[in-house]
């Protein structure tokens, strides 16, 4: 059976190109600073962001909470838009770590994108000395849950701006800002010139099999490196893995257009399905989030059938399902993946 995985795009495999770097590696103990690989990663991402510094992390969980952790203080609030991945998919850590309490907000016009009225109502400056300070704003972008849709610049040049008038920090999570910056027509150092701290995956729309990236001042990223080790992410001969980094940052933006171009027809495709709701205007990037409450079934039921039938791998959650597309899934699968849909829809 062909297996179209659509599940994320954390799913895909090395290139040939990364397998390469990673071989011929030139690797040194990253604990004491001196792998050349990592170095040269931090340095092109520095590059790319227009940041002073850069961290190689782990993972982009922890490259966000080592943020939340070094602009916040115990006590403080972390104001976030309600479907941001910091409050829903990492483990309450800004709590367990920082000590901090999310401040989840809906956006005013129910696309998951934060206008300034919707963070001002929630801010606690300069109030009563017994409830929570504001300690940072957590901005996404692309925005995941909300359907990969893009925060522009303009949006964020003016949050941060009100944001720093009062004082406050603003940390961007951007897994997918390579993903924002060719839907928006931006680079990624625009996207993210305002912010204070910024962190992106290597390891999603990119393609290589681990690691994310911390950006910030000097100073920061070097705080950022006492908390990358206290919370066990001390690395020795990672070069190994940074070279696939490097391929991915050189390789792989110019063509996650294919990637959008994919899934936008993959909601147009969907929109014409019996009991499947989704508009595909909304589709800005790789990720498409559809409703399947008029089918009747819950999304985890339509997606078990659709892996156990045709082979097609999808997240579901509630009434929506989920489907990323990436470079491992070609026009051909994305069809292949409508069919069996189809199939599924009809069975309904």
């Amino acid at each position: 059976m062909i297996l179209i995985d659509l599940r994320s795009d954390t799913v895909t495999r090395p290139t040939p190109a990364m397998r390469r770097a990673m071989a011929d590696a030139e690797v040194g103990d990253d604990v004491y600073g001196e792998d050349p690989t990592v170095n040269r990663l931090q340095e092109r991402a520095a590059e790319l962001f227009d940041k002073e510094a850069a961290l190689f992390v782990p993972t982009g969980s922890m490259g966000n909470q080592i943020a939340v952790k070094l602009h916040t203080r115990p006590g403080m609030e972390v104001v976030i838009e309600e479907r941001g991945h910091i409050y829903n998919y990492e483990m309450a850590a800004m709590s367990a770590i920082s000590g901090t309490l999310a401040r989840p907000v809906k956006s005013g016009d129910g696309t998951g994108l934060l206008s300034w009225p919707d963070i001002e109502s929630a801010l606690h400056v300069g109030g009563a000395y017994y409830v929570a300070p504001t300690g940072l704003l957590a901005l996404e972008n692309s925005h995941n849950l909300a359907g990969g849709i893009c925060l522009p610049r303009a949006r964020t040049v003016e949050i941060c701006e009100r944001a720093h008038a009062l004082k406050l920090p603003v940390h961007l999570d951007g897994a997918r800002i390579f993903n924002a910056a060719v839907a928006l027509n931006e680079t990624v150092a625009a996207l993210s010139r305002p912010v204070d701290s910024v962190m992106f995956c290597l390891s999603k729309g990119l393609g290589a099999p681990v690691g994310s990236m911390l950006l910030g001042t000097r100073g920061f990223i070097e705080e950022a490196r006492r908390w990358r080790k206290l919370l066990g992410g001390g690395m020795r001969q990672v070069g190994v893995l940074a070279a696939a980094g490097l391929v991915a940052l050189a390789e792989s933006p110019p063509r996650l257009h294919e990637d959008h171009a994919h899934a936008r027809h993959l909601a147009e495709g969907i929109a014409e399905l019996p009991g499947c709701s989704i508009d595909p205007e909304s589709v800005q990037t790789n990720i498409v989030i559809f409703d399947t409450s008029a089918t009747g079934l819950m999304a985890n039921e339509i997606c078990a059938r659709l892996q156990r039938d045709h082979g097609v791998l999808a997240s579901g959650f509630g009434n929506s399902i989920r489907m990323v597309t990436h470079y491992d899934v070609s026009r051909a699968g994305i069809e292949h993946a409508l069919v069996a849909l189809r199939h599924v829809t009809k069975e309904m």
